[in-house]
């Protein structure tokens, strides 16, 4: 019986840090951002995809943002391909902000594309499958 609840109780851990992992409470999903510059990297992996960009600041200075992103298998159903980006591509990201506001980085909502298509993640994210 000692075996069994040391199985549980490793089990329950697990579960509990992987739900720790994915939680968005560092992201305020009540906000939005526009942010538009340019592509710097685009990461194609999981457990997140990532796209760094470049966006200038009102007083003429560049910051480098980081975009958090579903793994490519949430992407794949909503149009994403490995080469939806490249650097040096000009997008506009909508993002939820993170909560504290101290580092340009956010959590993926959609990106319009310099061709002016528009890919997102959102229903991918709620699981809506037909």
């Amino acid at each position: 019986m000692q075996g069994v609840r040391f199985v549980l109780g490793g089990a329950l851990l697990v579960a509990a840090a992987a739900a720790a992992h994915h939680a968005p409470a560092i992201f305020d999903q009540t906000k939005t951002v526009v942010i538009e510059g340019t592509v710097t990297e685009f990461v194609w992996q999981n457990p997140h995809s990532w796209i760094r960009m470049d966006v200038a600041e009102d007083n003429g200075a560049t910051r480098n943002w980081s975009i958090e992103m579903n793994p490519p298998s949430y992407l794949i159903p909503r149009g994403w391909k490995r080469t939806s980006l490249s650097p040096g591509d000009r997008i506009s990201v909508v993002a939820n902000p993170l909560r504290s506001g101290d580092e340009p980085a956010g959590k993926f909502v959609s990106v319009t594309l310099p061709d002016g298509q528009v890919l997102g993640e959102q229903e991918a994210v709620l699981g809506e499958r037909e």
